[in-house]
């Protein structure tokens, strides 16, 4: 008999981040106090500051993301693409001898310069992603350190978010009489410098600061709102499919339930090509890895190196033709229009799924992948399936295409990259259990 935890859907307003009901609504911070520790964590602060309305223009906005070794991944790639999608100029920045990077959980980057060549250009924004011990190296890095300032000193925009609040932005004294808040475990660091508040985004004056890569998404729309406008703002966040209830226990939608067994630890394949949608493709790798998952991040064609929908740069671990030599747990396939495309013309790719849901072992995709991939190969031939809202109509069962992740027995798909997280939870749950999902999703906020 099939068994389901539903998905519970409210209507959300994009720029707020929170669902639109009579008790959760926006609120400054000069609200009542009991009130606004009751609803913070569910909220975006602003104090002291404008909408953005009067700060967008046509010129173009110029943005400044500084990377390093230990930066987290997420966090940095999120910033990078809806920043990108916004229609800002995005420079990512290597505070490192060169441009290649390893991020967090195994991730590899490869910034756009180094920072050291740009230190007299001016940004509109600068924005500093989090992880350990890239925020230390943030922290220390005083060419970034005087970016920085004189941006403050010159009322344009910072932000941080994660570790980088308390670490770069106090140890620098920029949070001096403001609000900001941080990754739960800088907290008490944070409030040696600054008003700490528990918000999941806060904007007080020209600093904004966000907790952590379950905020990175809301942090990052709110940012384009600061520096483009509202209306940017709403047409960013619409396709990116992002959680109506943020900072709720994730839930998901199970069918046909079945074990997802493994021997040791789970081995999971991540295929990536041009075009991958970043976010997807690094949410899983990153929280599949955090599960201590064996993950293969595997390029179609003759590169590494992966130029994704957002022009990040990504460094595969190994190529398809060396990785399908072996056997897996899963075989799990980010969005991406371009990606998706290049997965479903890929035969020897194809040819690897076919002998999964063959062999009765789990399969899975996001976005654009199940329509464009899977649905064309019979691969969702007796299940039920959702995917990118404007593919659904690709699928040739629609019954269940509202579910932010769905599980069929042995397959599991999602929507977007506001579901990403969701989606790899959900995975981490199926080999691991309920208690682990829970655990990850607590530590990255999601």
């Amino acid at each position: 008999m099939a068994s389901s935890l539903l998905c519970h859907h409210r209507y959300f307003n994009p720029i707020t981040l929170t669902p639109l009901t009579n008790t959760n609504k926006l609120r400054h911070s000069s609200s009542s106090s009991s009130e606004s520790s009751r609803r913070t964590s569910l909220r975006i602060n602003r104090r002291s500051f404008s909408i953005s309305a009067t700060m967008a223009s046509s010129t173009t906005k110029k943005v400044l993301i500084p990377v390093a070794h230990g930066t987290e991944p997420f966090e940095a790639v999120v910033m990078i693409d809806v920043l990108r999608r916004g229609g800002a100029d995005v420079t990512v920045a290597s505070v490192e001898n060169q441009v290649g990077v390893d991020a967090c959980h195994g991730i590899k980057m490869v910034a756009d310069t180094l920072l050291s060549e740009i230190t007299d250009s001016v940004f509109d924004l600068i924005m500093l992603p989090g992880g350990l011990p890239g925020g230390e190296t943030l922290k220390n890095c005083k060419p970034l350190e005087n970016m920085v300032k004189k941006q403050d000193t010159d009322g344009r925009l910072n932000a941080a978010i994660c570790c980088a609040p308390a670490l770069a932005f106090g140890t620098w004294g920029l949070l001096e009489g403001k609000k900001a808040t941080c990754y739960p475990v800088f907290m008490e660091k944070l409030a040696t410098c600054a008003t700490a508040v528990e918000s999941r985004v806060e904007i007080d004056g020209k600093i904004v600061t966000s907790r952590g890569p379950g905020t990175t998404m809301e942090f990052s729309v709110t940012l384009v709102d600061q520096i483009l406008g509202k209306e940017k703002a709403v047409e960013v966040s619409g396709p990116l499919v992002m959680r109506p209830n943020p900072g709720d226990e994730y839930t998901i939608t199970e069918l046909n339930q079945v074990n997802w067994s493994f021997d040791g630890t789970p081995q999971i394949l991540i295929p990536i090509a041009n075009g991958s949608e970043e976010m997807e493709a690094v949410a899983i790798i990153d929280v599949l890895r955090r599960a201590k998952a064996n993950v293969v991040v595997a390029a179609l064609g003759s590169s590494l190196e992966v130029v994704a929908s957002r022009k990040v740069k990504l460094v595969a671990d190994v190529l398809l033709d060396e990785a399908e030599k072996n056997s897996y747990d899963l075989i799990v396939l980010p969005g991406g229009l371009g990606g998706a495309e290049a997965f479903a013309s890929s035969e020897k790719l194809v040819s690897m799924l076919k002998k999964q849901a063959e062999s009765n072992k789990p399969y899975g995709a996001i976005c654009a992948s199940p329509a464009l991939v899977f649905e064309p190969h019979g691969l969702l031939k007796g299940k039920k399936a959702t995917a990118f809202p404007a593919m659904c109509s690709k699928l040739s069962d629609q019954s269940h295409i509202e579910h932010r992740v769905l599980v069929d027995g042995n397959l599991i798909t999602s929507r977007g990259p506001g579901t990403s997280l969701e989606f790899a939870l959900a995975i981490v749950e199926k080999f691991y259990g309920r208690e682990k999902g829970l655990q990850l999703a607590k530590a990255t906020l999601v």
